[in-house]
């Protein structure tokens, strides 16, 4: 779904940096738009590459455009020497930049500001890997299509499976049981290696992982730093509040971690709106590994699986809704009342939507978004485009009362 952001991306900035997680495909989405390459990991050239970018970067540069700098962030430097010659030769679509980390405050002069469009990328969605049938469009619902005749043919297994083995590229690609083994493989780099270089602290690897692992217990909550430092604490290793922000801080900067904003819209009473972020990571897999469960344990624990699931859906609604320009949010006040994601456009139009993984839980649902909506206040915030209960069943429809219900094996964007 980046393909035609980037193109759109090039057509309007002198350059583009592409920022996502490792192993999501960056690289190879950007060389398919790049005329020219320069890879700084390049064992038998980095050492080179990286003594000119000290001496005299912008021969890095030199190259047909657009020119690919693939994980750039190993030579900070190299981000003003793109900014300076976008400035000079004052043309579009000169530079693409990835990056699976973000560097340290301050070590890069210039922000970039006019020159420089952002692009996030994440693990592929159920509808990019081909699980997904994409029956039921984001984009349409906003456009007032609800009439809904269509089925999902994901198994709950299928599901488990997919949480397990994650949106990675390779590992969608591999398609077998091995494949389960890449996001274990990924946390493992994560703990004992790219947390540490990510800012050149380094970090305890048990203390990492108990983090980590604690992360995700409460995925899909609103848990503070203070409980997750008790969560920590429980294993009998000792930890610091600063210490835990410390690292949470340095997740979020190699894309591990990505919490979900709060939405605080005007409503009609004067019931106060909680703003805490809701913990995710970029891809549910994280979870399962770090937890060291596979799709046969998912299955077993059903609590566990609902949080995972809505982990599922988010980063798939992430993936949608920056395909349509829309950002994404969670809703809910002191009252209890709540709506797992809100989908907001540009434009100001929203849909609120409920994740449920069974049956039975629907008129659950949907009595929520019903109440949400009643709550809003519609003259400023303007009525709910759609409300909608993503499901892991097998039927897309409309309810008598308005509320759609869709599974996550019709969805796109």
């Amino acid at each position: 779904m980046c393909d035609q952001e980037l193109a759109e991306a090039l057509a309007s900035a002198g350059a583009v940096l592409i920022e996502g997680p490792k192993w999501c495909g960056k690289t190879r989405t950007a060389s398919k738009a790049a005329a020219s390459v320069l890879y700084m990991q390049d064992p038998d050239q980095a050492t080179n590459y990286l003594s000119l970018a000290d001496a005299k970067p912008s021969l890095l540069l030199k190259g047909e455009t657009p020119r690919l700098i693939d994980e750039w962030q190993m030579a900070p430097v190299l981000w003003d020497a793109v900014r300076f010659t976008v400035d000079q030769r004052g043309e579009m679509g000169q530079f693409i930049l990835t990056g699976s980390a973000v560097p340290a405050d301050g070590v890069t002069a210039h922000t970039g500001t006019g020159r420089f469009a952002r692009i996030s990328m994440r693990p592929m969605s159920l509808f990019e890997s081909g699980e997904s049938a994409g029956s039921v469009s984001l984009r349409s619902l906003f456009n007032g299509c609800h009439d809904l005749d269509c089925i999902s043919t994901l198994t709950i297994e299928q599901i488990a499976f997919s949480i397990c083995r994650g949106g990675w590229p390779a590992a969608v690609l591999r398609g077998d049981q091995t494949s389960l083994r890449m996001s274990r493989d990924y946390v493992e780099s994560v703990i004992q290696q790219d947390i540490s270089r990510v800012d050149g602290v380094e970090k305890n690897p048990d203390r990492v992982r108990l983090l980590l692992r604690s992360l995700a217990r409460n995925i899909g909550t609103t848990a503070s730093i203070h409980t997750i430092l008790e969560d920590v604490e429980s294993s009998d290793i000792s930890i610091s509040d600063k210490t835990i922000s410390a690292y949470l801080n340095a997740l979020r900067r190699i894309f591990v971690i990505e919490d979900l904003p709060a939405w605080l819209p005007s409503i009609r009473s004067k019931t106060a709106i909680r703003s805490t972020p809701k913990r995710h990571f970029t891809d549910p897999s994280i979870a399962t590994a770090v937890l060291r469960m596979n799709p046969e344990g998912i299955l077993g624990d059903f609590n566990t699986f609902g949080f995972l699931f809505e982990s599922l859906c988010t980063r798939d609604l992430r993936v949608y809704a920056q395909s349509i320009d829309a950002d994404v949010f969670h809703y809910r006040d002191k009252n209890g009342l709540e709506a797992d994601l809100i989908v907001r456009l540009r434009d100001g139009r929203w849909g609120a939507i409920e994740v449920k993984l069974g049956q039975k839980q629907i008129d659950e649902a949907a009595r929520h978004l019903l109440a949400l909506q009643a709550r809003v206040d519609e003259d400023k915030m303007g009525a709910a485009a759609f409300l909608m209960v993503i499901t892991g069943g097998q039927y897309a429809y409309r309810r008598a009362d308005g509320v759609l219900v869709v599974p996550i094996g019709c969805l796109r964007d």
